[in-house]
């Protein structure tokens, strides 16, 4: 498994003229390659740990697979000159695996790889990405969407209908939301570097998975990595809930997760408003204390 947290050294300085030297408790931030049948598909920078679960939720994200049926396999393989896919074993970067069908493999190369190589293999008759979804150049730990080929590419047909997913919640839920994710940031406690993504069940309250990443689209797609690989999806009559703002991408991951409600503690963007609203997802934004905003979906919120 590859590090969470690193140690560096700094110097604390304060106006009053003190200063020490001291270290300090980094997030670890790494590139991931996901290769679907051999062929490179993107590269992110993210937080190692849950790799798996983040391949299959980005390949939700994407239209690529609807379920975790349609994800057969993955392996962490080296890069060039590694020398390949090692022995079979349990998830090298500690991701929690569900469903007798998947196989998970792991390196453990000579040279040190760090397992930052992550070959997917579709189930049969599930049809690999098309070529021009291909990012050829590095997702940034702020930005999924800015890899895309073209801006019309973004517009992914979600296999879930959200408009049918009748669930409601009283705002009291809500408003716990915030306070309860925070309290399983435990690597953030550390670092004060990373964004959480958690999901929730609407009707009982039940925090169903937490996930932390130095990027908040990893994060989230961890998430919906988790609930593929436990063959949870469509995920109706939950919340999805971030730590920061909530971005197109977000809403579009929620989406094409079919989760009814996007809940955030920042603003959302003008564009994750109008897709909300276009696609019947509940948005709600600056969720903090006893106070919150309501973008769309309004309905879906018991007043």
């Amino acid at each position: 498994m590859g590090r969470l947290t690193a140690r560096a050294p700094v110097v604390k300085l304060s106006l009053d003229g003190a200063s020490r030297r001291r270290a300090d408790t980094l997030v670890v931030e790494e590139p991931l390659e996901i290769r679907v049948g051999g062929r490179p598909l993107t590269v992110t920078m993210r937080t190692p740990g849950h790799d798996v679960e983040l391949a299959a939720g980005f390949l939700v994200s994407e239209g690529v697979i609807s379920h975790g049926g349609q994800f057969a396999a993955a392996v962490h393989c080296g890069g060039p000159g590694t020398g390949g896919p090692g022995a079979t074993g349990t998830d090298a970067a500690g991701s929690a695996v569900a469903g007798p069908s998947l196989r998970v493999l792991g390196t453990a190369s000579a040279d040190g790889n760090t397992y930052n190589v992550l070959d997917v293999t579709l189930a049969p008759g599930v049809a690999p990405p098309a070529a021009d979804l291909a990012r050829n150049f590095y997702t940034t730990s702020s930005c999924g969407v800015c890899g895309k080929a073209s801006i019309e590419a973004v517009a992914t047909v979600s296999s879930y209908d959200l408009s049918t997913d009748t669930v409601a919640v009283d705002p009291g839920m809500l408003v716990d939301l915030p306070d309860r994710l925070r309290a399983e940031q435990a690597v953030f406690d550390k670092t004060g570097g990373l964004h959480a993504a958690g999901l929730f069940d609407l009707t009982t309250g039940e925090m169903l998975v937490v996930r932390e990443d130095v990027g908040r689209h990893n994060a989230v797609d961890k998430v919906v990595g988790w609930a593929a690989l436990s063959d949870r999806l469509p995920l109706r009559g939950t919340a999805l809930m971030v730590s920061g703002r909530a971005s197109f991408e977000l809403a579009q991951k929620a989406i094409m997760a079919g989760i009814p409600m996007l809940t955030a503690v920042s603003a959302p963007s003008s564009l994750a408003v109008e897709l909300a609203a276009n696609a019947g997802l509940t948005l709600v934004g600056f969720l903090r204390g006893d106070t919150m905003n309501v973008y769309s979906g309004a309905e879906r919120i018991r007043m």
